[in-house]
Parts: structure tokens; C-alpha cells; sequence
């Protein structure tokens, strides 16, 4: 198999791995800063629901996300009244597996650097006049802004490495929803050994890369 055969699954990673990262960021940091602000009844509550995917069998997620989005459900037939797409076995299908099952990760680990904030810096801002905006832009986000990026690189890591979830709604249908992780379960189980090793030793470039970067940050 020549490399033109090998690529498919890599660039289908890297554009589901790329969107994913992008939207589980934005709304796990909104989540985090929001939490981070406020004091509710049922907050544990709501915050026990975010870490779920985190402890939930792959299987699990990518079952609930089946019923959630399948052509039964009311998202999948508006989702097709709209669009004439079905949701579930599209490459999208695969991006909103892996948001969910990055999210605990982001929202963790952007709350930490949000909690790492001195209030008494966000308290002088806000005595010179500056909005919550300010505040949030010119403020929090520069000094929580080391953890952020590790929230950014380890949600992109963790979808790029999903692999239940993502088979599960978005099956292994080559050259359109097959990523790396299910690329190499197919090749291992068709018993060719060589494509398996290609795709985990770029996996294995990649996800090293990604770490390094995330180590570098801590630093």
C-alpha cells in the first residue's frame, strides 16, 4: 500500500482532531470561567454531569450520542428536514465524539488555570473603571493563559486518540469517517500488520509532539 492509500485516515483525523479542539476550547472555557464565577444550588450537580465522559466507557458516550443523533431521534430527523444529511456515519459525526469526550479534560483543567487567578488583580481592574469584559480579556485570560493552552492541546489530543465513541457514531467507512485510531483496529483485524504499524507510529508522532508541547507549557 502506497502512501496516497495510507494518508486518508491521517488527514481525517487531523480535520476532525482540528474542529473538535476548537469547539470543545470555546465551550469548555466558558463553562469553566462561568462556573468559576458563580455559586448555585446544583452546581456539584451540573459539574458531576460535565466530568461524566471522562469515566463513562467510550462505548457508553458514543450509544447515548447514537440515540441522541440517530435518524429516530428529534435531532437526527430535523438535522435531515434541514440539511437532507443524516448526522451519525459523517466525518461530523466523528467531531461531535470527540468534543464530548474531550470536554471533561478542557473544562478541568481551563478551570484550574481561571481558579490559579489572584482576584485581588481582577479587584484592582475593576476599582480602575474596567468592565467584566476587560477584566476577562485584559486580565484573567493572559495570566490563566499557560493552563488554556493546555486545555487547547490535550483536548486536541483526546480526540485525536478517540476511538468507541467515534466508531460508534461514526463508523469506519474509508476515506470518509475512518480516522487513525479506527483505521489501525481495521488493519490489525484484516491482519495486515505493516499499515497497522504506519498509522500507530504517526499516531505515535503525533501524540508525542502534542504532550511535548503541553510539558512545555508547564514550564
Amino acid at each position: 500500500m502506497d502512501l496516497q492509500e495510507l494518508a486518508p485516515p491521517v488527514l481525517t483525523s487531523l480535520k476532525v482532531s482540528f474542529i473538535a479542539s476548537l469547539i470543545v476550547f470555546t465551550l469548555g472555557s466558558m463553562a469553566a470561567w462561568g462556573m468559576s464565577k458563580r455559586r448555585f444550588a446544583g452546581k456539584l450537580l451540573v459539574e458531576t454531569v460535565f466530568m461524566l465522559p471522562l469515566v463513562l466507557p467510550p462505548t457508553v458516550v458514543g450509544f447515548i450520542l447514537l440515540v441522541l443523533l440517530g435518524k429516530k431521534s428529534w435531532i437526527g430527523r430535523l438535522a435531515e428536514a434541514w440539511g437532507s444529511v443524516p448526522i451519525i456515519f459523517t466525518w461530523q459525526a466523528a467531531v461531535i465524539a470527540s468534543v464530548v469526550v474531550a470536554f471533561p479534560l478542557v473544562y478541568q483543567t481551563a478551570k484550574s488555570g481561571f481558579a490559579s487567578v489572584d482576584r485581588d488583580l481582577e479587584d484592582v481592574a475593576r476599582s480602575m473603571g474596567a468592565g467584566e469584559g476587560q477584566v476577562l480579556r485584559l486580565v484573567t485570560v493572559p495570566l490563566a493563559g499557560r493552563m488554556l493552552a493546555t486545555a487547547y492541546l490535550l483536548g486536541f489530543a483526546r480526540g485525536l486518540g478517540e476511538f468507541g465513541a467515534t466508531l460508534m457514531i461514526a463508523g469506519n467507512i474509508p476515506n470518509k469517517t475512518q480516522t487513525l485510531p479506527t483505521a489501525i483496529y481495521l488493519a490489525v483485524e484484516s491482519g495486515h500488520t505493516a499499515e497497522a504499524w504506519w498509522w500507530t507510529g504517526t499516531m505515535i508522532v503525533i501524540s508525542f509532539l502534542m504532550l511535548l508541547l503541553v510539558n512545555g507549557k508547564k514550564h
